[in-house]
């Protein structure tokens, strides 16, 4: 049986990262894809250059950003003021939405207004749902926030704990949407997003360039935990550890470790994102797109092509689906190039290369059950040295910049 001091699990941002930081050089990073990266991999095809998603990197600790451009120093890397909007009718809403109701047609600006103005009076909300009319009223959280979130979690947003976005939701009470009548003041936690032109894999490759090569396994997943003896048995060998770090989504990792838990307190949605190049430029001056309408197939586009001012369009198209739904991807991709050009994104344009993957798990549905659940089955984990983060590892809502800072200071605590 081998040994290891650390195990890693997972070699995308947050296992590296991990990796990255640690003081004692005994370690090793599973992974069972062949390439490292997770959801931050790149596709070049045709001359686009695209993510598996569109991730974009939102710094708010600048030595963070800096200990990554300085292992970048090729890469030509922009940092760039968004533009998002919301496709309303045949309206561009400025995002977020509810504090430029006064965008709207004015029956409808009237309608929204007035129920933000009694929303106050509703009393303290016990789910999402709940919270987005209890703080908004009728009008805005069924003219955006509902249809738009159903489409991007697939669920019953009741079902979803009121602080399920945490600091990601954009909040805002009766004074700043007044005031953003006059003045506007969009700014939110992605204000300015940084970009690279090789894709965000290059962030990955930056966070590995710390990582020895020979302690990383491709092509090798983790098949079973035996926490009492401190035991990994992976599809190639049994390595005994002192700790292990895991980004495998939570359920995955407790059942692995043989932890009876509730099945229940865990569920998610999965999303299948399209990249579509197609043969001449779209739009000017815009990001992405976020569309509430329940008759199109996407809940966000975003435009590559507008980052580099690139001369084609290229895009990333996404659309959630319930964990257990059936995706059909050569229908959806019908139905996409469909809904595009009925919304003009696209006018006659001809598409040239495309490629598509499903994000499963893709974003975790945040309840009080599984808030209860996850601390429960933490508290086991750890007394065996077992420590699960990340987004899916910590079943949670955050940004990538959140995986790096939460990776290196739980790395920090161990001894070398």
């Amino acid at each position: 049986m081998e040994t290891c001091r650390h195990l890693i699990v997972g070699a995308g941002i947050t296992g590296l990262t991990a990796a990255a930081f640690l003081r004692d050089p005994d370690y090793l990073v599973l992974e069972a894809d062949t390439q490292i990266g997770g959801y931050c991999k790149t596709i070049k095809k045709e001359g686009f250059v695209w993510d598996y998603s569109g991730h974009f990197f939102h710094f708010k600790h600048p030595e963070i950003e800096a200990w990554l451009r300085q292992r970048m120093p090729k890469q030509d890397i922009r940092v760039v003021e968004k533009k998002t909007y919301i496709a309303f009718g045949d309206r561009k809403i400025d995002f977020p939405f509810q504090k430029n109701i006064h965008q709207l047609p004015q029956a409808e600006f009237i309608e929204c207004l007035y129920d933000l103005y009694f929303a106050a009076s509703q009393g303290e909300a016990a789910n999402f749902k709940e919270m987005l009319y209890a703080r908004f009223g009728r009008g805005i959280a069924e003219k955006f926030l509902i249809p738009y979130n159903e489409k991007l979690y697939a669920c019953d947003l009741s079902t979803l704990d009121k602080d399920a976005m945490g600091r990601f939701f954009p909040h805002a009470n009766l004074t700043d949407i007044v005031r953003n009548m006059r003045v506007a003041d969009n700014a939110s936690y992605n204000a300015t997003f940084t970009y690279p032109e090789g894709g965000a894999i290059e962030y990955v490759n930056a966070i590995a360039s710390e990582v020895h090569p020979h302690n990383i396994a491709l092509g090798e997943a983790l098949v079973s935990l035996d926490l009492r003896h401190r035991v990994a048995r992976t599809t190639k060998r049994e390595i005994q550890f002192e700790r292990l770090v895991s980004s495998a989504p939570f359920h995955k990792l407790v059942k692995l470790a043989g932890l009876a838990y509730d099945e229940s307190a865990f569920s998610w949605n999965k999303v299948l994102v399209f990249n579509l190049g197609f043969d001449r430029k779209g739009a000017r001056d815009v990001h992405w797109m976020y569309y509430p309408d329940r008759a199109r197939s996407f809940y966000r586009i975003g435009y590559y092509d507008n980052i580099f001012d690139t001369d084609r369009m290229s895009l990333y198209v996404e659309l959630g689906f319930a964990k257990d739904a059936p995706v059909d991807v050569e229908t959806s991709l019908a139905r996409v190039l469909a809904d595009l050009e009925a919304e003009g994104v696209t006018q006659g344009h001809r598409l040239v290369a495309h490629h598509s993957v499903v994000m499963d798990p893709a974003y975790v549905h945040i309840t009080r059950k599984s808030i209860a659940e996850h601390q429960r089955l933490s508290r086991i984990l750890q007394a065996h040295g077992v420590y699960s983060a990340g987004r899916y590892g910590g079943w949670t809502y955050c940004s990538i910049e959140d995986n790096i800072v939460e990776a290196k200071a739980l790395v920090a605590n161990f001894e070398p």
